[in-house]
């Protein structure tokens, strides 16, 4: 199964905790001993987010906030990297076809951003449709796609499951500007539902979660399930 797994700069690196990072590695380095083809993109999270704010203060503009937020997420990528040793590329990826040929020679393929104007969630699910993954995975410091914000809604749902037409209609009031911080951005559902592409939005603070989720389909998150998609061929293989 070829998966392709967002990990949120603020599940995987909120401070450095090489134990943390590390954590996260095995996890991923357990689905590919388990036969996954597993690309991986990371986030930059609330550093990513702080200088960000700090640039936006001294008056850089949105396509230079962009730069400095691809510049953490490949921080943050080479961390992952580090722990992962010689399962993975030497360097984050630049571009989708790079990452693709890191997947066929049977390595771990790490991005972080790509361009501005352009999202981590919107490259994971770029890199996803590029290599026609299975499954892609945003393991988030949220808990799935509600259909309000829960941090500033007490009374907000979550969506168990959803179509991915249903995802871009509830994205779209959110802010797009550089350093927003949502579970899925609007691009990145655009994406999904362009491609059909199965997808999970979960809480990815517990590596082992990640593990579950893709090897069994087991977490409490949201499921995105185009019409018409077949259950991930691991899933049928533990029922």
């Amino acid at each position: 199964m070829r998966v392709v797994v967002s990990i949120g700069g603020s599940v995987l690196a909120p401070d450095l905790d090489s134990d943390r990072v590390a954590a996260h590695a095995d996890a991923i380095r357990t689905l590919a001993d388990e036969g996954c083809e597993i690309g991986v993109v990371v986030g930059g999270g609330g550093v990513a987010r702080d200088y960000i704010g700090a640039a936006r203060e001294l008056g850089a503009n949105e396509v230079q906030l962009d730069k400095l937020g691809i510049g953490v997420t490949r921080l943050n990528a080479r961390l992952l990297i580090a722990a992962l040793g010689q399962r993975a590329t030497l360097s984050p990826a630049e571009e989708y076809d790079d990452a693709a040929a890191a997947l066929r020679r049977g390595e771990v393929a790490v991005m972080g951003g790509v361009m501005p104007g352009q999202t981590t969630d919107a490259v994971a699910a770029a890199f996803a449709e590029s290599v026609d993954a299975d499954l892609l995975v945003y393991a988030t410091s949220a808990d799935g796609v509600y259909d309000a914000d829960p941090n500033e809604t007490s009374d907000a749902e979550q969506f168990a499951s959803l179509s991915p037409a249903d995802l871009v209609d509830i994205v779209v009031p959110m802010s797009r500007d550089a350093g927003a911080s949502a579970p899925v951005d609007l691009l990145a559902a655009k994406l999904i539902d362009r491609a059909s592409i199965r997808s999970l939005v979960l809480d990815g603070t517990d590596p082992e979660v990640l593990v579950d989720a893709v090897l069994r389909g087991e977490h409490s998150g949201t499921d995105v399930v185009p019409e018409g998609t077949a259950e991930p061929t691991y899933w049928a293989q533990e029922e």
